[in-house]
């Protein structure tokens, strides 16, 4: 993606991520309940939408975050139901699942830096850029999103702390993960995909607690947590994203 398309990793990124990680995970529900497509029929034309969006990116002339949002969203909304693909259809445990995910996250970033890439995100104007959102940025976003919706489900449900409880927990593990990346870490690519994976841990559970029958509903779960992070993005200025859009 351009770079003028793109937001910086400050506290509004992250809040952003949080959100859109329960809105994908809702979206992945809605997709294989609502829409009655299961966990595998929605994934070609949610490949096509990504195709679109990033066709679409290429060519724009106007700065606008929109792109990447959607593009997270899409690919959060496939993960989910990727994961639920392999625990429900395929029935592979949650430890197998987690092990082999974090392995192949593993590899990608690590294949990522053998080509050459800068480990640290550079700073500018203040903020920090993203990792080059190019092809092995989204095929680790997609095996980060697919790892949180597998560890989301297993912390909640395997480990018993439901939903509510769940939530909290990992939104806790989330904050101290961020706390480690940015102070300690200096949210070079190892900590920026730990703190994905965290949230998305975290944005599974709380997505789920708020579309449960006795909270929001599906639904209008779906409508609110992508209407949350439209307003996010609209309405939360980002002093180092427009600096970085004039530079």
């Amino acid at each position: 993606m351009q770079v003028k398309n793109l937001p910086t990793i400050a506290p509004r990124y992250w809040t952003a991520i949080l959100v859109a990680s329960m809105a994908g995970a809702n979206m992945g529900d809605f997709f294989s309940r609502t829409l009655h497509l299961g966990h595998w029929r929605g994934l070609l034309p949610l490949a096509v939408i990504f195709a679109l969006i990033l066709w679409a990116e290429s060519r724009a002339k106007a700065a606008t975050e929109a792109y990447y949002w959607l593009a997270i969203i899409v690919v959060r909304t496939a993960a989910t139901n990727l994961a639920d693909l392999a625990s429900q259809d395929l029935r592979l445990g949650h430890g197998f699942i987690e092990a082999g995910l974090t392995a192949l996250l593993i590899v990608i970033v690590t294949a990522d830096r053998a080509r050459g890439r800068s480990a640290t995100a550079a700073r500018s104007a203040g903020g920090r850029n993203l990792p080059a959102t190019d092809a092995p940025y989204w095929a680790a976003m997609l095996v980060a999103g697919t790892l949180g919706t597998a560890s989301g489900d297993f912390t909640a449900g395997d480990l018993g702390f439901g939903l509510g409880l769940g939530s909290i927990v990992l939104a806790a593990i989330l904050g101290g993960v961020l706390l480690m990346s940015g102070r300690f870490g200096g949210m070079t690519k190892p900590w920026y995909w730990a703190s994905i994976v965290a949230a998305r841990t975290a944005g599974t559970t709380m997505g789920d607690f708020v579309a449960n029958p006795h909270g929001l509903g599906l639904s209008l779960s779906t409508v609110s947590t992508c209407g949350l992070l439209a307003g996010i993005v609209l309405l939360w200025s980002d002093k180092s994203s427009v600096a970085m859009r004039e530079a």
